[in-house]
Formats: C-alpha cells, sequence, structure tokens
C-alpha cells in the first residue's frame, strides 16, 4: 500500500471513531506501519502530534453541537472523551477562548479544526542527497531518557540544554541523536544524545552505552543551517521519500541524526555550510 493511502486511511479511521477510545497501536495499524514511525511522520508531516490533532478535532466537534443543539454540556463533554466537567470546561476554554456556557448562550464564538484531507499535489521536482549502506553493529555512549511522544518536541531541546549545561558534552560529544523503539508499539520512546564508544576510554559520570544493531540505512544529508536543513530534510523524507520509494521501506524502530563538529564551521551549526545526517533503517520491499 502506497504512503499517502496508508496515512488516509489512519486519518479516516480517527474520523470515523472518534468519540470512541482511540489507541495509537490501532491508528497505526491502519496506515500499515509502526506506531514509532507514524506518529513521527505525522507530526513531520501535519506539524502537529497525533494526539493534539485527535484533541482538537473532539474541541472542534463538541463546540459546534453546543452551538447548534440543546444537548446538555456534560453529555457532550461525555461523548468526546472528558469524565468531568471541570476537566471539559479548562481544555474548551483553553481551545476555543471561552467557555462551553458562554457559547451555549451566544456570547462568544467558536473556533472551528477541520479534518485533515490527503491531496495530490504538483509538489517536489528538488534533489534529495541520500545513499543506502549496510553498516555493522556499532556502539554509543552518552546519556539517554524516556519521552513520551506527546510533548516530545520541547522536552528533547530541554534534554539537550541539560547535557549541555553539565558539561557532559566535554566528557562524550554529541555526535548523534538518537530515537529508538525497539518494538515499535509504544507511546513512548527513548532518546539517545552520545558519541562513539571507546572502549579504551574510562568515562566518569552517568553514561549509558547502547549498541545499534546491524541494519541498512538510507543515509540523507543534510546541508545548511542545524535548526533549518534537519526539519526540513526530515519532512521531505516523509513527505517525498517514502511515498514514492519502490525499493525500500522502514526495517526498524532507530531514527538517527548525526552532527558534524560545530568548531569547523565560521557560525557553528547556524553556518550555511553546516552538514548533518539522517539515517533511517531500511529494508527492500
Amino acid at each position: 500500500m502506497e504512503w499517502t493511502e496508508c496515512i488516509r486511511n489512519a486519518i479516516r479511521y480517527m474520523e470515523d471513531n472518534i468519540t470512541e477510545e482511540l489507541t495509537i497501536e490501532n491508528i497505526a495499524r491502519q496506515a500499515m506501519i509502526s506506531p514509532f514511525y507514524f506518529q513521527k511522520g505525522f507530526a513531520m508531516l501535519c506539524g502537529i502530534t497525533v494526539g493534539e490533532y485527535i484533541k482538537k478535532r473532539r474541541l472542534a466537534l463538541a463546540g459546534s453541537e453546543i452551538v447548534s443543539t440543546d444537548r446538555k454540556i456534560i453529555d457532550i463533554a461525555l461523548q468526546y472523551g472528558y469524565d468531568s466537567p471541570e476537566s471539559f470546561t479548562r481544555a474548551f476554554t483553553r481551545f476555543h477562548g471561552a467557555t462551553p456556557t458562554s457559547v451555549r448562550k451566544g456570547e462568544a464564538m467558536i473556533k472551528s479544526f477541520a479534518s485533515l484531507k490527503i491531496k495530490l499535489t504538483l509538489e517536489g521536482g528538488y534533489t534529495m542527497d541520500y545513499k543506502i549502506v549496510k553498516k555493522g553493529p556499532f556502539s554509543l555512549i552518552g546519556v539517554s531518557k524516556v519521552f513520551s511522544y506527546e510533548g516530545a518536541e520541547t522536552e528533547i531541546p530541554k534534554f539537550w540544554a541539560e547535557y549541555v549545561q553539565a558539561g557532559k558534552d566535554e566528557l562524550v560529544c554529541s555526535v548523534y541523536g538518537v530515537s529508538i523503539d525497539e518494538n515499535m508499539d509504544g507511546s513512548r520512546f527513548e532518546y539517545m544524545i552520545g558519541d562513539q564508544y571507546d572502549p579504551t576510554k574510562e568515562m566518569e559520570g552517568e553514561f549509558v552505552t547502547k549498541v545499534i544493531p546491524e541494519h541498512t540505512w538510507a543515509v540523507f544529508a543534510c546541508r545548511g543551517t542545524g535548526s533549518r536543513s534537519i526539519p526540513d530534510t526530515n519532512k521531505k523524507i516523509f513527505s517525498e521519500w517514502l511515498p514514492n520509494c519502490r525499493d525500500y521501506e522502514i526495517a526498524a524502530g532507530y531514527h538517527i541524526e548525526m552532527y558534524s563538529d560545530p568548531a569547523d564551521f565560521e557560525k557553528g551549526v547556524e553556518d550555511e555550510n553546516y552538514y548533518s545526517e539522517i539515517w533511517i533503517p531500511v529494508r527492500p520491499k
């Protein structure tokens, strides 16, 4: 099944079951892809996490019902997954900027949040530099932490800041940023900051080692400022490369970013010539 059709099926499933309990495992099953890469791909393509999308759709639909029906607000709250009027009112007010009661009285407007639609458009036409490399097992050393998919976008930068502020990057260079979900079936994943492990060097501090298994990797070049080139390349991988790749598919729950030494560039990671890479494990279709 093509990538776009997989995503379309997942969106259709969410919309058809928007008032039911939705788990990432069941949603990803509709897309025939692991929860790990479905969540990463969805966020890259849509600019919003799966959980945020479901929450906003439910609140938008709830607002519409409050305006257009005379159903009790508590019944609407329960229908859209809120077990108390207080939790519903807090979430509703954050989203719509007004309480359910004020909306019901016609004192405030509500926000709309339309369902996602997959459209075929004439986009792309650019080149992506990548290579397919078979690499044996290799070991990394660094620090790691388990994150929830929801909120990881803001929590991982904090993790990096703590790493640098603690001076750990002076002991172990931050060459790799690695997302790991070996079972590819959960709502949480491990994230590691680290470098190649050298068993001849003794390391002080609370560092861990991790063996990355042998895989065939699709390695994508990222050229330009790190704050722009890496997110742009990630988005192109999910919006262009995967949908159009006839030979390979994702093989395992690893997503690796490799960073050059900022000291090698005049403006560091914000240099226009800064180089980094994204590695994704693949296998023949």
